[in-house]
């Protein structure tokens, strides 16, 4: 097979399905009259794409595992993703009233129970995943639980996504610094300014969304206790398709359709936010997404069929339109 003949839009049902019923049992077994936890249910519940869990299983499947065993840690890690997008929106950061087509957590509550529902996400979510079997029929060795553990921590913590959102925050204030010595330094074109600013974005982005794609890639390999090897060529597979999404996800802010989308389109202009179009155009982000795909295919070209999901995966992620 190649992935063209693999049917995407029923494995990832099926599995977001299966995601899904996970997350409620796991909310189930808290108190559903407290304000936090509607909150919590509120976001974490609204849907989305469920990406990070769809890798999560599809790299345990690739390296011959059992998928069902990468379930706590794509569970934990996609609580640890929406606390992300909550906080996110808040108004000090991105100030967004949609997500996933409904009120933002803040905009349904308020401000501090925002906070504190990313906040009950975020610690939950190493509860769930150290105590796997107060909900999951099958999970990893402890060891191997303790080394995904750590690695989500890592991926998640001020080396990681954290550290991606302050720089993404403070990117206006580097690129006008960027721009600045540049025109001191009397460079007299704009290719060594678009190269500054692309390589700063892509450390933004490379922690801000890569770490939490490629942590849930390795999540499932180590769930199927991958070797060092399958481990490496994963990586690359993931660091590539990171990157890859969020050129995607600047793309369909310009020009995506929010219907669609299920929140506002052109908030990155409106913000001043740098992103790849800014810098590329939209033509050349487009070809720069393919090209960052392709990469990630060639390194688990190696892998057999029990990889077309993460084959699938990567294509869909430069096709998708939301």
């Amino acid at each position: 097979m190649n992935e063209l003949l693999f049917d995407l839009s029923a494995y990832l049902k099926v599995n977001k399905t299966l995601v899904e019923d996970c997350l409620a049992k796991i909310l189930g077994q808290l108190d559903p009259s407290r304000e936090l936890v509607q909150a919590m249910t509120h976001s974490l519940m609204a849907g989305g794409k469920r990406l990070r869990p769809m890798l999560g299983l599809a790299a345990a499947q690739a390296c011959g595992g059992n998928p069902l065993t990468a379930l706590p840690a794509c569970c934990a890690i996609e609580m640890i993703h929406t606390y992300s997008l909550i906080h996110d929106d808040l108004p000090a950061m991105d100030d967004d009233d949609l997500r996933r087509g409904v009120l933002t957590c803040h905009k349904k509550f308020s401000e501090a129970t925002a906070i504190l529902a990313g906040d009950g996400l975020l610690t939950h979510a190493f509860y769930v995943l150290t105590r796997p079997a107060t909900v999951f029929e099958f999970y990893p060795e402890k060891s191997i639980l303790l080394e995904i553990l750590a690695r989500i921590c890592l991926a998640a913590g001020v080396n990681g996504m954290v550290e991606g959102q302050m720089l993404d925050m403070q990117a206006q204030v580097i690129e006008s610094s960027i721009e600045s010595s540049i025109a001191q330094n009397n460079i007299g074109n704009n290719i060594g300014n678009k190269q500054d600013l692309l390589d700063h974005l892509k450390k933004i982005h490379g922690l801000k969304t890569g770490q939490m794609i490629r942590v849930s890639v390795e999540a499932g390999a180590l769930s199927a206790k991958a070797d060092s090897q399958a481990l490496a060529s994963l990586g690359v597979y993931a660091d590539n398709i990171g990157l890859a999404f969020q050129v995607m996800d600047d793309i369909l802010n310009v020009e995506g359709d929010p219907d669609i989308m299920g929140k506002a389109i052109g908030s990155d202009a409106l913000h001043d936010k740098m992103t790849f179009p800014s810098i590329l155009g939209l033509e050349q982000s487009r070809a720069y997404a393919r090209q960052l795909v392709d990469t990630s295919l060639t390194a688990i070209s190696k892998f057999d069929k029990r990889a077309d999901p993460l084959r699938a995966i990567a294509n869909y992620i430069i096709n998708r339109d939301h």
